[in-house]
């Protein structure tokens, strides 16, 4: 699925057309068909002029506001989130996009199943990943989680929130799916360079995709637990980004790189931009554009020190 910037926000498209009547006439019929197939051929050529980004659900509203912002320069950019972080590199890889969104960075498992493309990333900014857990099961005690106790919960050992000081009730976990980089950052925290563990084989245990669906999940369920963005949950007061290890994910421990789970956010493309997708990496990269973090609880390039 692709959409444009405006359309990332309302996640609805609408296609209408005029209905075609049979006409009596084999000629005029002849005429309608040739005047469609232009009309189709026209649509094409303008799609093929865009500029195409796919991946991350967190680099993703970044990117769309910056390709709103420059509709008025005439840029023509469209925006998806196809399989997260994993997904853009392999659109990228297989030539279906120009730029990937990622909140991972590159792996030597991509370079190698792409081999002809020249992958060149662009930091645009940093992320915090935290472990969000409820406003009730934060209020019944849970003030704080170790690398033990994620580890716990998310292998499905601990199965009552009681067990790490909250209140009596049933954890529910909802993990991200491979390859997004959510997953990747908190499997790093968890195990290092370790291969994790198999997912538990558990009715409380499920798989998400992006941060938006992951946060819907944790507002409807009672005790549940996920990685997701910080600044996802800014403006919803029932979720909460517990500590981690004893270290909140503030600004200044996030920029200082203190917290955990930090991550960089990219824009990839193969080889070095130009052209469009130049101006239009150098517009998020400028002080305007720089500006366009914060607003979704990221840090820009100056508050990492870039």
């Amino acid at each position: 699925m692709s959409f444009t910037s405006t359309d990332i926000r309302s996640r609805a498209l609408r296609l209408t057309g005029p209905r075609v009547r049979q006409s009596a006439s084999a000629a005029s019929a002849a005429l309608l068909l040739s005047a469609a197939l232009a009309g189709c051929a026209g649509s094409a050529k303008a799609d093929s002029d865009a500029v195409q980004a796919s991946g991350s659900t967190t680099v993703a509203p970044v990117a769309s506001d910056a390709a709103e912002a420059l509709k008025t320069k005439g840029l023509n950019i469209t925006v998806a989130t196809q399989g997260g972080s994993a997904g853009g590199i392999s659109q990228l890889g297989t030539g279906q996009i120009n730029i990937a969104l990622s909140s991972k960075p590159l792996s030597e498992k991509d370079q190698k199943a792409y081999p002809d493309t020249e992958f060149v990333t662009t930091q645009i900014g940093a992320d915090a990943v935290g472990v969000i857990i409820t406003k009730e099961v934060a209020d019944g005690g849970v003030k704080g989680l170790s690398k033990a106790q994620v580890a716990g919960l998310f292998e499905g050992r601990i199965t009552n929130w009681k067990e790490v000081g909250g209140p009596d009730l049933q954890v529910f976990v909802y993990d991200k799916e491979p390859g997004r980089g959510t997953r990747e950052v908190l499997d790093k925290f968890i195990y290092g360079n370790d291969e994790p563990p198999a997912p538990p084989k558990s009715a409380s245990y499920a798989i998400v995709g992006g941060n938006l669906e992951t946060r819907n999940k944790l507002k409807s369920t009672r005790g549940s637990v996920a990685p997701l963005s910080t600044g996802f949950i800014d403006g919803h007061p029932g979720l909460v980004a517990v500590p981690l290890e004893g270290v909140a994910p503030t600004l200044d421990n996030v920029a200082s790189g203190t917290y955990p789970m930090t991550r960089p956010l990219y824009m990839i493309t193969n080889g070095r931009p130009k052209g469009t997708v130049k101006q239009y990496i150098d517009y998020i990269l400028s002080a305007e554009g720089q500006k366009l973090l914060p607003k979704h609880g990221y840090l820009t390039r100056e508050q990492m020190g870039l």
